[in-house]
């Protein structure tokens, strides 16, 4: 898919690897919509690139419908969808202090890969009115982790989401293929972004000693370049892209 003149909706645009991947599909020439948290910055990234933000928060079924319909309106259209909003909690299954909480187990499954699955029924259905371009009327991508294949202790309830969210992309390209939409997600490795942002070298170097190389955290911009490769390389479809310098996590 050609960049240039199409329609993006980034979730969790407003900072790390979605506002990378904001700007460059700005910078192709894509008008971009942002959403994120009212407390984000999304409205002042917003506007640099010449797009629109609506605030929302991504556990609200209801509200998230109507952003992203407001989005898609803004900008005239729907073609290319990027997700990365998720989190965390570090539990193990059966701890000193009793079993994992289900209750915390059932938020990180709703944060990551059910509101991911909501985005994405809601994004194909806009993606859906658009005249196809050589066969195809959009672009999915949505973010796992390496967790989902080499979850460390005490990430049960993530890697079950992210490994969610690794699962589902390939059935739902099929689901889609006859519309012409295509669905993969990105599987990144640690990142210089969020909770890993500023930390010590030498503790960044603890936490990536298992990479191949580089033996680094990954930079926002290189998760936002294989989002963009993604879109332009139709022969991409259902499936899982690791971005992690060959790195496997180790137990803890």
């Amino acid at each position: 898919m050609e960049i240039a003149g199409k329609r993006a909706v980034v979730v969790g645009g407003a900072s790390g690897m979605a506002r990378a991947t904001a700007e460059m599909l700005a910078g192709k020439g894509a008008s971009v919509a942002i959403l994120d948290l009212p407390t984000s910055a999304g409205a002042e990234v917003a506007d640099g690139l010449g797009g629109v933000f609506e605030p929302v928060n991504v556990m609200d079924d209801d509200a998230t419908e109507a952003a992203l319909a407001s989005a898609v309106a803004q900008i005239g259209g729907l073609h290319i969808a990027v997700n990365t909003a998720g989190g965390g909690t570090a539990m193990r299954t059966l701890s000193k202090n009793g079993p994992h909480p289900l209750g915390e187990f059932r938020r990180v499954i709703e944060l990551n890969l059910i509101a991911t699955f909501n985005l994405n029924r809601l994004q194909a259905q806009h993606m859906s009115a658009n005249e196809p371009e050589d066969g195809e009327r959009g672009v999915i991508i949505d973010t796992a982790s390496i967790a989902a294949f080499e979850g460390q202790i005490g990430q049960v309830a993530y890697t079950a989401a992210k490994a969610g969210i690794a699962g589902m992309v390939f059935t739902m390209a099929r689901d889609l293929g006859s519309l012409g939409i295509r669905t993969l997600a990105i599987a990144p490795s640690l990142f210089d972004t969020g909770l890993t942002h500023g930390i010590p070298d030498e503790m960044a170097a603890g936490l990536t000693r298992d990479a191949a190389f580089p033996k680094r955290m990954g930079r926002p911009e290189e998760y936002g370049k294989l989002a963009v490769a993604i879109v332009e390389n139709p022969m991409l479809n259902g499936t899982t892209i690791r971005l992690d310098a060959a790195q496997r996590f180790a137990p803890k």
